[in-house]
């Protein structure tokens, strides 16, 4: 069911991610800028993070009564707002899955594909859903809150250790084993932990230091809804099927939020964007590149000015080559 009361969530890079899906590169290949088209384009288009449609309703505007655009999410709301579009838009086609499900398409099917990596507003707004430590509500972070376990189930039964390698590699946090240890102490002593406001004063508790402006269970937070949603597993399998799905001259898009997302995606890209040898057979032909690089943008200063959630944003574009996949 839609909720109209649903906090107003404000698309990043909206002009500049569909842009990146329907242009032609720059004829300067090192420069972000993107060529302008001309026409409507028909066409196959992938938004992988529906999320509350922002980028796939300026694509709806942007390509012509031919094209077909298929959304994915796992959120059962932003699938009830894909819904009511699809209801009205005979061009959109919706499914109720994770990103990684793009895998599933048919080879060399898709003219570009776009995943946008960050939390929408009404996800980190709605108590609810406990995504956020600003507001006291159930320890959850399911990004499809009709399945799977939440934080507070796993950190339920999790041992010290395995809470520590969570918060360590997924919140870069250096207070990793410190947090794992109150958690786990505090649940033998009180129970578990059950709220997001729980959780936010047992770190702050730990946490003495932070950068400033930062709230010290920031990092935790990011670790645990990261763990808890697979979110790293499913980018990496999502950037594989991209090579398969994408036809030769279609775009990848991705919008990512932290370092960790980030780095996975420049990696990717730019292994795929260069002649890989077999070095167990040094005199075979080397496989021709499967990416081309394209560019990086960031959000502009008015852009952050008007959405400060938009500062950590960077989107990075390749274009696949005419390798058949």
């Amino acid at each position: 069911m839609l909720n109209a009361s649903s906090p107003v969530h404000t698309t990043v890079l909206l002009h500049e991610a569909v842009q990146a899906l329907l242009q032609a590169p720059s004829a300067n290949a090192s420069a972000p800028a993107l060529a302008v088209a001309a026409g409507l384009p028909a066409g196959y288009w992938v938004d992988a993070t529906f999320g509350r449609g922002g980028h796939t309703r300026h694509l709806l505007a942007s390509v012509g009564a031919d094209a077909q655009v298929l959304v994915f999410d796992k959120d059962p709301e932003a699938i009830a707002h894909a819904h009511a579009l699809a209801a009205q838009d005979g061009r959109v086609q919706v499914r109720h899955a994770g990103f990684k499900e793009v895998a599933d398409l048919p080879p060399a099917s898709v003219d570009g594909l776009l995943l946008d990596l960050g939390v929408s507003s009404p996800q980190i707004d709605t108590p609810e859903r406990g995504f956020s430590f600003r507001f006291d509500g159930p320890l959850d972070m399911r990004m499809d809150s009709s399945r799977g376990m939440s934080v507070a189930d796993w950190l339920a039964s999790a041992e010290v250790q395995q809470i520590t390698d969570v918060i360590r590699d997924y919140g870069e946090e250096r207070f990793a084993y410190a947090i794992a240890k109150a958690i786990v102490a505090q649940r033998q002593e009180k129970g578990p932990l059950q709220t997001t406001t729980d959780l936010a004063n047992l770190v702050a508790r730990v946490v003495k230091t932070r950068e400033g402006g930062q709230h010290p269970a920031t990092r935790t937070f990011q670790a645990l809804r990261i763990f808890i949603n697979a979110e790293l597993q499913e980018l990496q399998e999502a950037l594989e099927a991209s090579l398969h799905i994408l036809k030769p001259g279609g775009h990848l898009v991705v919008i990512s939020f932290h370092s960790l997302e980030d780095r996975i995606v420049k990696q990717f890209i730019a292994q795929h964007s260069k002649e890989q040898y077999d070095r167990r057979m040094p005199l075979a032909a080397p496989q021709p590149m499967r990416l081309k690089a394209i560019g990086r943008i960031k959000p502009s200063a008015q852009a952050i000015a008007a959405n400060v959630r938009a500062r950590s944003a960077v989107m990075r574009i390749a274009q696949r080559t005419a390798v058949a996949p």
